[in-house]
């Protein structure tokens, strides 16, 4: 039976890919000098591959799925299958963007005005599409790194830069005139692997897991008793994803409430509920949440 050959991003998303594989179920094992970690699952071998060259590979069979950004899937123009979005809940994600920056000082204010001029960025394919698109002609050139530096050191006229809050784009006194394109983590597929069933179903239990995962970010599950004669004003108060869990105890005079909510609303939230009435709480950790889409 062949395995489902699966790439793992190589550097700074290898260590956050390993812990959501653990907290999906998976143990990820490294080895100091090997591209080639071990995993707890029979079916399954992985590898250590640049995220930016992950698409290219899956596309071409030589992994069958894997964890990438949407926007090397875009500089690839990769044809692969997009199982899911693996972004963390609502509550805790904060989405990282691609951004068009200037020297603040520059007097650039506009994209249309760097016509002629020079862009660095690491995502060239993208950016000459981008650029192209609106007719506006520009030499964009390819930056191994530092790429903020390009523009202080007179290297570039702008550059186009990853980013969650623009910090360090700040921080080098650049200004964003421009969003290009917002990315998250995607899992994806070769298509002849999804057409596979036996593939499919394989990937389509991985995609659940680490769904369900990265849903149970920032959550915690909450449990208590209620008194009859307070139990709906508690129910009231109870911010839960659904209805809560309600059931009767031995003594008939008191309730038992389950409910999940956000780690950060329990500290104002549990004070509140034993002013109500409610007695035994108990918070707990969750590994997996489950959620309809």
């Amino acid at each position: 039976m062949s395995l489902i050959r699966i790439a793992i991003p190589k550097g700074s998303l290898q260590q956050s890919t390993i812990d959501l594989f653990r907290d999906a179920g998976w143990n990820i094992k490294m080895s100091s000098r090997s591209y080639f970690p071990s995993i707890d699952d029979p079916e399954i071998e992985c590898a250590l591959v640049r995220a930016q060259e992950i698409s290219r590979y899956v596309e071409s069979g030589l992994f069958d799925v894997a964890l990438t950004g949407k926007d090397w899937i875009l500089e690839n123009s990769s044809d692969v299958v997009e199982v899911a979005d693996l972004v963390y809940s609502k509550a805790t994600y904060r989405p990282a963007k691609w951004v068009l920056a200037v020297d603040e000082k520059s007097g650039i204010r506009s994209i249309e005005e760097l016509r002629g001029k020079k862009i660095a960025t690491e995502l060239v394919s993208f950016t000459k599409k981008y650029f192209a698109e609106r007719g506006i002609p520009v030499e964009v050139e390819f930056s191994w790194g530092a790429t903020e530096a390009k523009v202080v050191d007179g290297l570039a006229d702008a550059i186009v830069e990853v980013t969650e809050t623009g910090s360090t784009i700040r921080a080098h006194n650049l200004k964003i005139i421009e969003e290009l394109l917002v990315t998250n983590t995607k899992l994806i597929a070769n298509r002849q692997s999804w057409g596979d069933e036996r593939k499919k179903t394989k990937i389509e239990q991985i995609s659940l897991m680490l769904k369900s995962a990265l849903q149970a970010t920032g959550m915690a599950g909450l449990k208590m008793n209620a008194p009859r004669e307070n139990l709906e004003r508690i129910i009231s108060m109870l911010p839960a994803l659904t209805s809560p869990t309600v059931a009767p105890l031995h003594d008939s005079n008191w309730y038992s409430l389950e409910i999940i909510i956000h780690e950060s609303q329990s500290r104002n939230l549990i004070p509140e509920l034993l002013r109500a009435g409610a007695r035994g709480i108990i918070e707990y950790p969750l590994k997996k949440v489950l959620v309809d889409d």
